[in-house]
């Protein structure tokens, strides 16, 4: 094995720091395997009430009618969502796409938006208004505002105190922190906060932006009070199987109208052919809770790797996980560069290319991404992003297997080290 890192560039102080870091984490790492337990027991059960079998992954094209596999695809991810009803589509391209259909079906001209996680993904603020495009929501009069965490937590005085201000047709909630430095926001966190605003207003739609955070907690945002939710299929409920893709789940009304905004009113879910993806949709799902705790304990694994070099870490590794995404500050842009670097010359596809700083669509600040990825832009594969402006922030996730996500951070941080 020694030749074999040596062929990767790993270098020999790194694996032993490994072999120990492991060893410190075993408990923290145990905790992962009951979890994946816990969400696979749901998975299985959701396939056998809906007797999953070989029908469901045959391929529809053109208009899609009846199409049982894709109908049933549907059934079985509310039940793992506990969600009343489901929207799991490939014809949406991605997470951003599928909050933009949810967006632009459950509001109107003169409505409100209102976040109160604060500022969303860059990829949205262009769908939003906050920068001007003539295809936002503002351009159809749909007002925004917005609210900031305190300490990480739902500033609940404020949101309570607006509700009572004028009405709020949406409230959205976006659990990953996006390229900020805040922390993911946990189930509990959603709980408290929708049992404060249903004190107010027991009609606003409390919609969660679960992208990056399924199966990471056993139940999921609509068993605790949200209306809608939306996720990505190249994410965590893809597996890495599914080869594009998102969901909207919720409340049956509010899929519809997401259904129609999505394909024709009047159709709605009735249309939208496979296009043969069923299958993949549905092995996605049957290998995320086993992808889901390779992504975190390879992120376990590196912040406790990195904290040990001096580096800040969110979260730390002994900490409550809301998401995938493993938070690392350098503090300067060579040591953000240099460790994306390293993660995709640790990668299984593409690990001969070298990523450098670009602009990208829909984002302000130039980019850095590592993705050496089978799916383009999966980011429950192992991969590494962040922005170039201080504090120098790098956004590490995914990882199909464990030892693939370690072999890739040790090869980072090896290449950090050398490049010091």
């Amino acid at each position: 094995m020694k030749e074999m890192y040596e062929r990767l560039g790993v270098r020999e102080d790194i694996i032993e720091m490994v072999k120990q870091a492991e060893i410190a984490l075993q408990l923290e790492l145990k905790k992962i395997d009951v979890l994946a337990d816990y969400q696979s027991l749901k998975v299985l059960n959701a396939f056998h009430k809906y007797q999953i079998s070989e029908i469901h992954m045959r391929s529809t094209t053109g208009y899609g009618y009846d199409d049982i596999g894709r109908d049933t695809i549907e059934k079985v991810f509310a039940e793992v969502l506990g969600a009343e009803d489901c929207l799991v589509r490939n014809q949406f391209i991605s997470g951003s796409h599928a909050l933009t259909v949810c967006f632009f079906a459950l509001l109107r001209p003169g409505d409100t938006l209102l976040s109160i996680s604060g500022e969303p993904y860059d990829t949205l603020h262009q769908v939003i208004g906050i920068a001007e495009n003539p295809s936002s929501l503002a351009s159809y009069h749909i007002k925004y505002e917005q609210i900031d965490l305190v300490n990480d937590a739902f500033d609940i005085p404020r949101i309570q105190e607006r509700l009572k201000e004028s009405k709020v047709k949406v409230i959205e909630i976006q659990r990953s922190k996006g390229y900020s430095s805040r922390k993911s926001i946990g189930i509990e966190q959603i709980k408290e906060v929708i049992a404060k605003i249903r004190e107010v207003d027991s009609d606003v739609i409390i919609m969660v932006d679960n992208c990056y955070c399924e199966f990471v907690s056993e139940i999921e945002p609509t068993q605790v009070g949200a209306d809608i939710i939306v996720g990505s299929l190249i994410k965590n409920l893809g597996g890495g199987i599914a080869p594009n893709g998102a969901y909207i789940a919720g409340r049956k009304d509010l899929v519809e109208l997401a259904a129609e905004r999505l394909t024709v009113p009047g159709e709605g879910k009735e249309v939208g052919p496979s296009l043969g993806v069923n299958k993949s949709l549905l092995q996605g799902l049957f290998f995320a809770p086993t992808v889901v705790a390779s992504s975190l304990k390879t992120a376990i694994l590196a912040s406790y790797l990195l904290e040990t070099l001096g580096y800040t870490v969110e979260p730390r590794y002994c900490d409550f996980r809301a998401d995938i995404v493993q938070m690392i500050t350098f503090g300067n842009s060579d040591d953000l560069i240099h460790y994306c670097q390293g993660i995709q010359m640790g990668s299984y596809i593409d690990a001969h290319s070298l990523p450098i700083p670009d602009d990208m669509p829909g984002y302000e600040d130039q980019i850095i991404m590592a993705s050496g990825s089978f799916t383009q832009g999966s980011s429950i594969e192992l991969s590494c992003d962040g922005p170039i402006r201080p504090p120098y922030i790098a956004y590490m996730q995914g990882a199909l297997t464990y030892p693939a996500g370690k072999l890739g951070v040790m090869k980072a941080i090896s290449y950090l080290l050398e490049n010091k």
